[in-house]
Protein backbone atom coordinates (compact mmCIF):
# COMPACT_ATOMS: atom_id res chain seq x y z
CA UNK A 1 0.00 0.00 0.00
CA UNK A 2 2.57 2.38 1.30
CA UNK A 3 4.96 1.65 -2.02
CA UNK A 4 1.59 1.62 -4.56
CA UNK A 5 0.79 5.39 -3.23
CA UNK A 6 4.63 6.30 -3.82
CA UNK A 7 4.62 4.90 -7.25
CA UNK A 8 1.16 6.75 -7.83
CA UNK A 9 2.76 10.15 -7.03
CA UNK A 10 5.56 10.06 -9.45
CA UNK A 11 3.26 8.63 -12.17
CA UNK A 12 0.86 11.99 -11.96
CA UNK A 13 3.90 14.06 -12.12
CA UNK A 14 5.43 11.99 -15.31
CA UNK A 15 2.05 12.84 -16.57
CA UNK A 16 1.71 16.33 -16.10
CA UNK A 17 5.24 16.87 -17.28
CA UNK A 18 4.15 15.19 -20.64
CA UNK A 19 0.72 17.84 -21.00
CA UNK A 20 3.73 20.50 -20.48
CA UNK A 21 5.85 19.30 -22.83
CA UNK A 22 2.05 19.10 -25.23
CA UNK A 23 1.37 22.25 -24.09
CA UNK A 24 3.88 24.38 -23.58
CA UNK A 25 4.10 27.45 -26.37
CA UNK A 26 7.01 27.18 -29.16
CA UNK A 27 6.52 30.99 -29.74
CA UNK A 28 6.65 31.81 -26.14
CA UNK A 29 9.51 29.60 -24.62
CA UNK A 30 11.51 31.30 -28.36
CA UNK A 31 10.11 34.59 -26.91
CA UNK A 32 11.63 33.84 -23.23
CA UNK A 33 14.87 32.59 -24.70
CA UNK A 34 15.63 35.58 -26.67
CA UNK A 35 15.05 37.80 -23.94
CA UNK A 36 17.51 35.99 -21.55
CA UNK A 37 19.55 35.69 -24.04
CA UNK A 38 20.00 39.47 -25.33
CA UNK A 39 19.56 40.54 -21.80
CA UNK A 40 23.10 42.42 -20.95
CA UNK A 41 22.24 43.05 -17.20
CA UNK A 42 21.55 40.15 -14.33
CA UNK A 43 18.61 37.44 -15.08
CA UNK A 44 16.80 38.27 -12.06
CA UNK A 45 14.18 35.65 -10.54
CA UNK A 46 11.55 35.81 -8.02
CA UNK A 47 8.48 33.84 -6.35
CA UNK A 48 6.86 33.46 -3.03
CA UNK A 49 6.30 30.53 -0.99
CA UNK A 50 7.38 26.91 -2.90
CA UNK A 51 7.77 28.57 -6.35
CA UNK A 52 10.44 30.85 -4.82
CA UNK A 53 12.31 27.70 -3.45
CA UNK A 54 12.22 26.46 -7.45
CA UNK A 55 12.93 29.93 -8.41
CA UNK A 56 15.94 29.74 -6.56
CA UNK A 57 17.17 26.68 -8.00
CA UNK A 58 16.62 28.09 -11.59
CA UNK A 59 18.96 31.10 -10.53
CA UNK A 60 21.72 28.56 -9.51
CA UNK A 61 21.51 26.65 -12.37
CA UNK A 62 21.63 29.79 -14.55
CA UNK A 63 24.84 31.47 -12.76
CA UNK A 64 26.40 28.02 -13.20
CA UNK A 65 26.13 28.00 -16.62
CA UNK A 66 27.22 31.56 -17.28
CA UNK A 67 24.08 33.10 -17.15
CA UNK A 68 24.81 35.75 -14.35
CA UNK A 69 21.27 35.61 -12.39
CA UNK A 70 20.03 35.75 -8.94
CA UNK A 71 16.91 35.18 -6.76
CA UNK A 72 14.92 38.12 -5.25
CA UNK A 73 12.77 37.40 -2.74
CA UNK A 74 9.68 39.56 -3.26
CA UNK A 75 8.96 40.50 0.39
CA UNK A 76 12.61 41.97 0.46
CA UNK A 77 11.73 44.06 -2.81
CA UNK A 78 8.85 45.28 -1.02
CA UNK A 79 10.90 46.57 1.49
CA UNK A 80 13.91 48.13 -0.42
CA UNK A 81 15.49 45.64 -2.49
CA UNK A 82 13.79 46.77 -5.53
CA UNK A 83 17.26 49.19 -6.30
CA UNK A 84 18.90 46.08 -7.08
CA UNK A 85 16.52 45.78 -10.63
CA UNK A 86 18.31 47.65 -13.27
CA UNK A 87 17.06 48.58 -16.64
CA UNK A 88 19.65 46.59 -18.38
CA UNK A 89 18.21 43.48 -16.59
CA UNK A 90 15.31 40.97 -17.52
CA UNK A 91 13.26 39.40 -14.65
CA UNK A 92 11.54 36.06 -14.20
CA UNK A 93 8.37 35.68 -12.10
CA UNK A 94 6.69 32.69 -10.54
CA UNK A 95 3.25 32.09 -9.66
CA UNK A 96 1.06 29.04 -9.95
CA UNK A 97 -2.11 31.27 -9.85
CA UNK A 98 -0.38 34.21 -11.69
CA UNK A 99 -2.26 36.50 -8.40
CA UNK A 100 0.21 36.32 -5.85
CA UNK A 101 -0.47 39.82 -4.03
CA UNK A 102 3.55 40.05 -3.19
CA UNK A 103 4.82 39.72 -6.90
CA UNK A 104 2.41 43.37 -7.72
CA UNK A 105 5.00 45.61 -6.37
CA UNK A 106 7.58 43.64 -8.76
CA UNK A 107 5.48 43.44 -12.05
CA UNK A 108 4.47 47.58 -11.55
CA UNK A 109 8.82 48.41 -11.34
CA UNK A 110 9.68 46.35 -14.05
CA UNK A 111 6.73 47.97 -16.41
CA UNK A 112 8.19 51.44 -15.11
CA UNK A 113 11.47 50.69 -16.09
CA UNK A 114 10.43 48.88 -18.66
CA UNK A 115 12.42 45.22 -18.70
CA UNK A 116 11.25 42.04 -19.91
CA UNK A 117 9.02 39.99 -17.32
CA UNK A 118 8.94 36.23 -18.08
CA UNK A 119 6.36 34.60 -16.55
CA UNK A 120 5.60 30.80 -15.51
CA UNK A 121 1.97 30.38 -14.79
CA UNK A 122 -0.91 28.19 -14.95
CA UNK A 123 -3.30 30.38 -15.48
CA UNK A 124 -2.88 32.50 -18.84
CA UNK A 125 -5.54 34.76 -17.95
CA UNK A 126 -3.84 35.68 -14.76
CA UNK A 127 -2.78 39.40 -13.70
CA UNK A 128 0.91 38.24 -13.85
CA UNK A 129 0.22 36.44 -17.50
CA UNK A 130 -1.56 39.96 -18.76
CA UNK A 131 1.33 42.10 -18.12
CA UNK A 132 3.95 40.21 -18.93
CA UNK A 133 6.35 40.17 -21.92
CA UNK A 134 6.59 35.93 -22.44
CA UNK A 135 4.19 33.71 -20.73
CA UNK A 136 5.35 29.79 -20.15
CA UNK A 137 2.10 28.07 -19.12
CA UNK A 138 2.58 24.89 -16.89
CA UNK A 139 -1.05 22.39 -16.56
CA UNK A 140 -3.26 23.67 -14.37
CA UNK A 141 -4.87 21.24 -11.57
CA UNK A 142 -2.36 18.11 -11.71
CA UNK A 143 -0.66 17.94 -8.20
CA UNK A 144 -0.20 15.07 -6.69
CA UNK A 145 -1.45 15.80 -3.64
CA UNK A 146 -5.09 13.89 -3.06
CA UNK A 147 -6.28 17.35 -0.96
CA UNK A 148 -4.59 19.82 -4.45
CA UNK A 149 -3.30 22.04 -1.82
CA UNK A 150 0.50 21.09 -1.23
CA UNK A 151 2.59 21.95 -4.47
CA UNK A 152 3.81 18.86 -6.18
CA UNK A 153 3.54 18.59 -9.71
CA UNK A 154 2.95 22.67 -10.61
CA UNK A 155 6.55 22.59 -8.97
CA UNK A 156 8.17 19.48 -10.85
CA UNK A 157 6.81 21.22 -14.48
CA UNK A 158 8.09 25.03 -12.87
CA UNK A 159 11.76 23.00 -12.04
CA UNK A 160 12.14 21.24 -15.79
CA UNK A 161 10.60 24.28 -17.32
CA UNK A 162 13.61 26.27 -15.93
CA UNK A 163 16.08 24.29 -17.03
CA UNK A 164 14.66 23.91 -20.20
CA UNK A 165 15.57 27.61 -20.32
CA UNK A 166 18.73 27.27 -18.73
CA UNK A 167 19.99 24.47 -20.91
CA UNK A 168 18.25 26.06 -24.07
CA UNK A 169 20.80 29.19 -23.47
CA UNK A 170 23.70 27.05 -22.48
CA UNK A 171 23.79 25.65 -26.04
CA UNK A 172 23.02 29.00 -27.74
CA UNK A 173 25.63 30.75 -26.52
CA UNK A 174 27.67 27.82 -27.00
CA UNK A 175 29.07 27.30 -23.28
CA UNK A 176 31.90 24.37 -22.82
CA UNK A 177 33.35 22.42 -20.35
CA UNK A 178 35.83 24.54 -20.00
CA UNK A 179 33.96 28.04 -19.22
CA UNK A 180 31.99 25.27 -17.08
CA UNK A 181 35.26 24.83 -14.91
CA UNK A 182 36.30 28.55 -14.68
CA UNK A 183 33.12 28.62 -12.34
CA UNK A 184 33.33 25.00 -11.01
CA UNK A 185 36.70 25.07 -9.60
CA UNK A 186 35.95 22.87 -6.06
CA UNK A 187 35.04 19.66 -5.58
CA UNK A 188 34.99 16.65 -7.97
CA UNK A 189 33.42 17.85 -10.57
CA UNK A 190 35.96 20.68 -10.68
CA UNK A 191 38.56 18.76 -10.38
CA UNK A 192 37.32 16.21 -13.56
CA UNK A 193 37.39 19.75 -15.92
CA UNK A 194 41.13 20.46 -14.92
CA UNK A 195 43.89 20.14 -17.50
CA UNK A 196 45.81 16.91 -16.54
CA UNK A 197 49.16 19.26 -15.78
CA UNK A 198 47.29 20.50 -12.81
CA UNK A 199 47.37 17.12 -10.96
CA UNK A 200 50.11 15.37 -12.68
CA UNK A 201 53.33 14.16 -10.02
CA UNK A 202 56.54 15.76 -11.27
CA UNK A 203 60.47 16.10 -11.57
CA UNK A 204 61.41 13.48 -8.32
CA UNK A 205 58.09 12.15 -8.14
CA UNK A 206 58.51 10.62 -11.78
CA UNK A 207 59.49 7.02 -11.90
CA UNK A 208 62.30 7.33 -15.00
CA UNK A 209 64.94 5.33 -15.18
CA UNK A 210 67.76 5.54 -17.94
CA UNK A 211 67.83 3.36 -21.28
CA UNK A 212 70.91 0.93 -20.35
CA UNK A 213 69.70 0.58 -16.56
CA UNK A 214 69.10 -2.96 -15.29
CA UNK A 215 65.40 -4.33 -14.43
CA UNK A 216 66.60 -4.70 -10.63
CA UNK A 217 67.48 -0.75 -10.66
CA UNK A 218 63.78 -0.03 -12.22
CA UNK A 219 62.52 -2.36 -9.95
CA UNK A 220 63.66 0.06 -7.01
CA UNK A 221 62.43 3.12 -8.95
CA UNK A 222 58.98 1.87 -9.46
CA UNK A 223 58.73 1.07 -5.50
CA UNK A 224 59.94 3.84 -4.47
CA UNK A 225 57.54 6.43 -6.53
CA UNK A 226 54.37 4.18 -6.08
CA UNK A 227 53.19 4.41 -9.45
CA UNK A 228 53.02 0.80 -10.57
CA UNK A 229 55.52 1.60 -13.32
CA UNK A 230 58.61 3.09 -14.74
CA UNK A 231 59.03 4.88 -17.63
CA UNK A 232 62.24 4.87 -19.82
CA UNK A 233 64.31 7.59 -21.52
CA UNK A 234 66.87 8.24 -23.82
CA UNK A 235 70.47 8.39 -22.59
CA UNK A 236 71.13 10.87 -25.71
CA UNK A 237 67.65 13.35 -25.20
CA UNK A 238 65.58 12.37 -22.22
CA UNK A 239 62.97 11.88 -24.29
CA UNK A 240 60.41 8.43 -23.19
CA UNK A 241 60.81 5.62 -25.34
CA UNK A 242 59.16 2.92 -23.32
CA UNK A 243 57.49 1.95 -19.99
CA UNK A 244 57.98 -1.10 -18.17
CA UNK A 245 54.42 -2.14 -15.62
CA UNK A 246 53.91 -4.70 -12.96
CA UNK A 247 52.44 -6.75 -15.85
CA UNK A 248 55.30 -6.11 -17.63
CA UNK A 249 57.55 -7.56 -14.98
CA UNK A 250 54.60 -10.92 -14.52
CA UNK A 251 55.30 -11.90 -18.38
CA UNK A 252 58.67 -11.62 -18.23
CA UNK A 253 59.79 -13.42 -15.36
CA UNK A 254 62.29 -15.82 -15.51
CA UNK A 255 65.76 -16.92 -13.21
CA UNK A 256 67.51 -13.65 -15.20
CA UNK A 257 65.21 -11.03 -14.92
CA UNK A 258 66.75 -8.68 -12.71
CA UNK A 259 70.05 -9.11 -14.78
CA UNK A 260 68.55 -7.54 -18.45
CA UNK A 261 68.48 -4.51 -19.43
CA UNK A 262 65.06 -2.61 -18.90
CA UNK A 263 64.96 -2.18 -23.07
CA UNK A 264 64.37 -5.72 -23.38
CA UNK A 265 61.66 -5.85 -21.40
CA UNK A 266 59.93 -2.30 -22.16
CA UNK A 267 56.61 -1.47 -24.04
CA UNK A 268 57.53 0.60 -27.02
CA UNK A 269 56.49 3.93 -27.86
CA UNK A 270 54.18 3.99 -24.39
CA UNK A 271 50.98 6.05 -25.06
CA UNK A 272 50.91 9.38 -23.58
CA UNK A 273 48.94 12.64 -22.82
CA UNK A 274 49.37 16.19 -23.39
CA UNK A 275 50.38 18.74 -20.80
CA UNK A 276 46.20 20.55 -21.98
CA UNK A 277 44.02 17.13 -22.05
CA UNK A 278 41.56 17.35 -19.23
CA UNK A 279 41.28 15.17 -16.73
CA UNK A 280 37.83 13.41 -17.64
CA UNK A 281 39.10 12.82 -20.91
CA UNK A 282 42.38 11.27 -19.48
CA UNK A 283 39.85 9.23 -17.16
CA UNK A 284 37.56 8.26 -20.42
CA UNK A 285 41.05 6.64 -22.41
CA UNK A 286 41.90 5.11 -19.20
CA UNK A 287 38.63 3.60 -19.30
CA UNK A 288 39.13 2.71 -23.08
CA UNK A 289 42.54 1.35 -23.03
CA UNK A 290 42.58 -0.40 -19.44
CA UNK A 291 45.46 2.07 -18.48
CA UNK A 292 45.43 2.83 -15.44
CA UNK A 293 48.65 5.63 -15.29
CA UNK A 294 49.69 7.82 -18.31
CA UNK A 295 52.96 9.98 -18.71
CA UNK A 296 52.49 13.44 -19.81
CA UNK A 297 55.04 14.51 -22.52
CA UNK A 298 56.38 17.60 -24.45
CA UNK A 299 57.92 17.11 -27.28
CA UNK A 300 58.00 13.37 -26.06
CA UNK A 301 59.84 14.28 -23.13
CA UNK A 302 58.20 13.00 -19.64
CA UNK A 303 56.99 16.32 -17.87
CA UNK A 304 54.85 14.53 -15.32
CA UNK A 305 52.38 11.68 -14.67
CA UNK A 306 49.20 11.04 -13.59
CA UNK A 307 47.46 7.37 -12.16
CA UNK A 308 43.95 7.23 -11.59
CA UNK A 309 44.11 7.26 -8.17
CA UNK A 310 45.12 10.66 -7.76
CA UNK A 311 42.36 11.73 -9.99
CA UNK A 312 39.78 10.02 -7.61
CA UNK A 313 41.26 10.67 -4.68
Amino acid sequence: MTFSIGQNVIDIEIKALNLLKKSVSKVQFEMAVNYLYKTSGKIIISGIGKSGHIGSKISSTLSSIGSSSFFLHPSEANHGDLGMIKKKDCIILISNSGESSELLNLILFCKKIKIPIISITSEAKSTLAKQSSAVLLIPKNVEACPLELAPTSSTTCTLVLGDALAITLLRKRKFTSKDFLKLHPGGKLGRLLLKVSDIMKTHKLMPLIEQDKSVSEAILEMTSKGQGCVGVISNNNNSLIGIITDGDLRRYMSKNLLQKKVTEIMTKNPKTLSPDTLVNEAIKLMNKQSITNYFITKNKKPMGIIHLHDILK
